[in-house]
């Protein structure tokens, strides 16, 4: 009964938990607008940027960003 009891509570905790989206939670689309007053080609994939953006407008630091462009796809 124990057991059965674990995998609900386990499979409940797990659907509780959703992905975040494409765009990172971004919902008003700010960092969107940021991004295309930055570069008015913006490429998401450019890694140099990617992380220009993410600090101009995520407020993010060199570390972080760059770790996030590169787990994005950016090269």
């Amino acid at each position: 009964m124990r057991v059965i009891f674990v995998i609900v509570l386990s499979t409940v905790a797990l659907a509780a938990c959703t992905p975040e989206s494409s765009s990172h939670a971004d919902v008003t689309g700010s960092i969107d607008n940021c991004a295309r007053k930055l570069y008015s080609q913006y490429n998401p994939k450019d890694k140099k940027q990617c992380v220009a953006v993410c600090i101009a407008c995520e407020r993010g630091v060199v570390t972080t960003c760059s770790t996030a462009c590169t787990l994005r796809g950016a090269q």
